[in-house]
Formats: structure tokens, C-alpha cells, sequence
């Protein structure tokens, strides 16, 4: 996957990580990284220029939802081939009354990663990650670094190691 560009353990080069994702790189020993031109960072343009089915990424995102004043955040990762459930699976285990995307403002904030980049690795410790089974199963999936000039390459089971992380069947469709 990406075998055109050269890659490193993440762990000896925590340079090219976004500093959240230096902090906890070591949880997933096994991932490689890569760099890239930014402007290549969304899967597809990132697929299209190195070949890549989008099948071998992971797409993230942030979803927030409300009850009442109770507002509840939840990191989904899933295949960029698919689309997370937001509206119903999502909204439903968060027992919200309604869930939609984090604002890109707010979930670079909090994440402390660029638009475009989160990643698992690195976030805020009270939000729960949700992994899509297929992402789970992936023997290799490509994922964010939390900033636009590199990714990360790992397996998926790694991603389970992280803290709050749990398979979630159904979460993307």
C-alpha cells in the first residue's frame, strides 16, 4: 500500500506527526509513515495520484450530539468507501435526539490535529473511538497523521489498542 513512497515507523520519526499524534504514537507500534504534499491529503485526490483503491483508507470523523444541555462527542472511523450512520446508528448509541458532523473549527480545536488529518491517534481522552468492523479487519488501512503532510499505515486491529476504541457493527453502511 503506498509502496511508491518511501515509509518509516512512526514511532523514529515523530517529526513528520502532528504533535497530538506524537504524544500517543508509541500505543501503535506498528505503524509506518509517510509524507506527502499537502494538497494531496483527501483520499481521493490521494488514491488518484499514487493508485490506490479508496478501499485502503480510513475516513474519520467527528460527531457531535445533543440532549438536552448534554452535548456528546464520538470519533467514527471507517472505509472511504463507506459512510458512517450518523443518523441512526450514531445518533442512537449516543442517546442523543440529534448527532451531525463536528464543525471543522471545533474539531481542530479540540483534536488539536489539522482538517483533514485526524486520526485516531492522539485524541482527546473522553472521546470514545468507534471503529467500523471493515476498518478492524483491514490488514493494512491508510489513515491521517494529524497533519496534511503525512499519513499513517497500519493494521487495523492496531487501532483497538487505543484508548476508548471499540469495533461497532453497523457503523457504516
Amino acid at each position: 500500500m503506498f509502496d511508491s513512497l518511501p515509509q518509516f515507523p512512526a514511532v523514529d520519526h515523530p517529526e513528520l506527526l502532528g504533535e497530538p499524534v506524537r504524544r500517543l504514537i508509541d500505543l501503535v507500534p506498528q505503524a509506518r509513515v509517510f509524507s506527502i504534499d499537502p494538497g494531496l491529503s483527501d483520499t481521493e485526490s490521494l488514491c488518484t495520484a499514487f493508485g490506490e483503491p479508496e478501499s485502503t483508507c480510513g475516513n474519520f470523523v467527528i460527531v457531535r450530539g445533543h440532549r438536552g444541555a448534554i452535548t456528546r462527542t464520538v470519533a467514527c472511523l471507517a472505509l472511504a468507501t463507506t459512510r458512517v450512520d450518523v443518523n441512526k446508528l450514531v445518533r442512537k448509541r449516543l442517546d442523543v435526539r440529534k448527532a451531525s458532523f463536528a464543525p471543522m473549527d471545533e474539531a481542530t480545536t479540540e483534536s488539536g490535529m489539522e482538517y483533514g488529518a485526524i486520526t485516531p491517534v492522539g485524541l482527546p481522552d473522553d472521546w470514545p473511538i468507534w471503529i467500523d468492523p471493515a476498518v478492524a479487519s483491514a490488514t493494512e488501512v491508510c489513515i491521517g497523521a494529524g497533519t496534511r503532510s503525512a499519513k499513517l499505515v497500519l493494521p487495523g486491529e492496531a487501532l483497538l489498542g487505543l484508548p476508548h476504541a471499540e469495533v461497532i457493527e453497523g457503523l457504516a453502511r
